[in-house]
């Protein structure tokens, strides 16, 4: 692709299209543009040069986009209300317009915020291009320019993969002959191939890094850059180094053969040959191509580059520039250090080449401020001058590389090149490590949490194991226990009751001593049982009345102690989502405790009732009972745990153990508040299970 030195601007006019969808129709105000132009990328192209529009119109539309070209800036005002674009390119110096104002415009449209901007301009300073950066451009491009710089930076911002443009394998020719390319052509297109074609080894590395084929077909004899060497650039690209190449020579020389695949060529053809040579040589290489590490690889050697040149010396900036551009790379002029650094902090570029000029310790401090800089530091600066005898000062400063200025600019242009493709070599392979790194650690955690299922169904394995265990356990002592227990309760209640032997008042005391015991631990046995129950079992669910639940356990509250007065404040229309048998036991814990911790008051009062929102309320059972020493209440859920003296209020103390193990198995909360003296109230929750379509609530 050449490079365009039109850098003058022309007098806005219109010009005939050459072919449809050259120049964007004229339409009136507020009428939509044609729907054609949002079928696939499009690119708005805004500059009054027609050798400008011209270019970048042939470029674009060579790699796939549509574009709308426009003259001024009432064109691209009229563009920007009604077309839809992927891509804008503006010129800065319009006759009727700045390109910034209209790149600021771009960007208030919400609509447009996706849009790539690339802002083209002859004022290419520093600080014109800081300006423009700033103001919202994704990319300011200098004129002369090159236009497939532009077209692959566009590609680039737009995060576009241009590698696969179908399913087809794609090849590419490079040939400086166009009958042979379309030769070729014809030949690999009805094999089912995707072809593209470039007619120099500049243009063919170029479209190696944009396109990314599957395999490059190239001439071994061209202008300009011959075939060994597109080889031999391709094998030190990272990201096309994979790709098979096959060299075809019209040389019958067997020591051209050799040459050529020593430069890296995976085959070599004749072009005496007959053409289906090519076609098995290829299918060969491509069968037998390198396997791929499962890493995409980014950044080609070849790919859209940006330079920065610092030098203070206006005609050597204009030369270095010349002389890189040649190579497609973007070059960025800046004069000073400060300039340079500013620049840098706005937008990175692939390598900086600073001059010494005349005093070369002001460069060296340049190059080592830059280095300085974390962000940019890994940079690679290339460090030019007349001085022979400064290479290891430069060095010592921190550049990467030294070139003569005597050297010439084909020295310095190879240089470039070395330090770039060895940037991009140091960042994919440190790319590639921590992808791997991270990959392994990947493995490594499925690998943990793989291991860490396996406990955890052995471990669950083996607790529903021993809660069957638990559950024979209790059944052994429901029957096994139970049975002793109530044998000696019977025979004390025996021996007190016989009157034929009367006992005397020690043994009397001895036997009701017995008696109470096994009372008591036939009372602990049925705790722990419910315990037992409480902790394990399936949960049935439903939304019930929990206030007719609260007054039937009242009911059996009184029944036991029909002697004494307590008034009992109940809330209407509770209810609760939850298993009714395990919230009854919850209710008649809590209920016995309130009324038991309220024997010696006078005017015994239990309130129950509920607060919050409807969907989760809060329980909570309120007595102005004995209460419990301030800030002990975690106590009170502890199996066997005493607050109060058991002489004066008895109890197997597992009630409350079993309240907290039956809540917990709702998922809900309990807690209590109480005052040494003062009463105590127990709040506790049962959220609602979100059930699916269908099922009870």
């Amino acid at each position: 692709m050449s490079r365009r030195d039109d850098v003058v601007a022309q007098p806005a006019q219109r010009h005939e299209p050459p072919a449809p969808g050259w120049r964007i129709p004229e339409l009136p105000t507020g009428e939509p543009y044609p729907e054609w132009t949002a079928d696939r990328r499009t690119v708005l192209i805004v500059d009054d040069s027609l050798t400008v529009r011209m270019d970048l119109h042939e470029a674009f539309e060579a790699d796939g986009f549509r574009s709308i070209l426009c003259a001024d800036g009432a064109e691209a005002r009229a563009a920007f209300s009604g077309a839809h674009f992927d891509v804008a390119v503006l010129d800065v110096l319009l006759p009727d317009a700045d390109g910034v104002e209209l790149l600021r415009e771009l960007r208030a449209d919400p609509r447009r915020e996706s849009t790539v901007t690339v802002l083209l301009s002859s004022e290419a300073e520093v600080a014109d291009r800081l300006y423009g950066l700033r103001t919202g451009a994704d990319e300011y491009v200098g004129k002369p320019y090159d236009a497939g710089y532009v077209v692959a930076r566009a590609r680039q911002l737009l995060g576009d993969d241009p590698f696969r443009a179908d399913d087809r394998t794609t090849v590419l020719v490079i040939d400086d002959s166009l009958t042979f390319r379309e030769r070729l052509r014809e030949l690999l297109e009805p094999e089912g191939y995707a072809v593209l074609t470039a007619n120099s080894g500049e243009e063919g590395l170029r479209t190696a890094a944009d396109r990314r084929p599957q395999a490059v077909i190239v001439d071994g004899v061209m202008p300009g850059i011959d075939g060994a060497t597109v080889i031999r650039r391709l094998r030190l690209d990272p990201a096309l180094r994979d790709i098979p190449c096959l060299l075809m020579t019209a040389s019958d020389d067997y020591a051209t053969e050799v040459q050529m695949l020593e430069a890296g060529a995976d085959a070599f053809v004749r072009k005496q040959q007959d053409l289906a040579v090519v076609l098995a040589k290829l299918a060969a290489v491509l069968r037998t191509s390198a396997a791929q590490l499962p890493i995409e690889v980014t950044g080609s050697l070849h790919g859209p580059g940006k330079v920065l040149t610092v030098t203070a010396d206006r005609r050597r900036l204009g030369a270095l520039g010349d002389a890189l551009r040649d190579d497609g790379y973007d070059v960025v002029a800046a004069g000073t250090g400060d300039d340079a650094l500013d620049l840098l902090a706005a937008q990175p570029v692939d390598c900086i080449v600073l001059s010494t000029d005349a005093s070369g310790a002001e460069a060296r401090e340049i190059c080592r401020r830059i280095k300085e800089v974390p962000q940019i530091g890994d940079t690679p600066v290339i460090m030019t001058g007349d001085d022979d005898e400064a290479l290891l000062d430069c060095l010592a400063a921190g550049a990467d590389d030294y070139v003569r200025a005597a050297d010439g600019v084909e020295t310095l242009r190879a240089h470039v090149r070395g330090q770039i493709r060895r940037k991009q070599s140091l960042d994919e392979s440190r790319r590639i490590r921590e992808e791997l790194m991270r990959r392994e650690l990947d493995a490594a955690g499925e690998r943990a949490a793989r291991q860490l299922a396996e406990t955890r169904a052995a471990l669950v394995e083996e607790l529903e194991w021993r809660n069957r265990e638990l559950e024979a356990f209790s059944g052994s002592v429901s029957h096994d226990l139970r049975g002793p227990l109530q044998i000696i309760s019977s025979f004390a209640e025996t021996i007190l009751d016989e009157d034929e032997e009367p006992l005397s008042a020690q043994v009397r005391h001895r036997v009701e001593r017995i008696h109470a015991a096994a009372e008591r631990m036939a009372d602990l046995v049925e705790s722990l049982l419910i315990l037992a129950r409480a902790s394990r079992g399936e949960l049935r669910r439903q939304r019930f009345d929990l206030t007719t639940t609260v007054w039937q356990v009242i009911g059996e509250v009184e029944a036991r102690e029909p002697g004494r007065a307590i008034r009992f404040t109940v809330t209407e229309g509770m209810t609760a989502d939850g298993d009714e048998g395990l919230v009854r036991v919850i209710l008649e814990n809590l209920i016995n405790n309130a009324c038991k911790f309220t024997r010696r008051v006078s005017h015994a009062l239990i309130e129950i009732g509920w607060s919050g929102p409807g969907d989760n309320p809060r329980y909570h059972i309120r007595d102005n009972g004995a209460g419990f020493p301030s800030g002990q209440s975690i106590e009170l859920f502890r199996p066997f745990a005493r607050l109060h003296d058991a002489a004066d209020f008895p109890g197997t103390g597992i009630g409350l153990t079993t309240v907290h193990r039956a809540v917990e198995r709702h998922g809900g909360e309990i807690h209590a508040e109480g005052e040494d003296g003062h009463g105590a109230t127990f709040w506790f929750t049962l959220p609602p299970v979100h059930r699916g379509p269908g099922r009870a609530t």
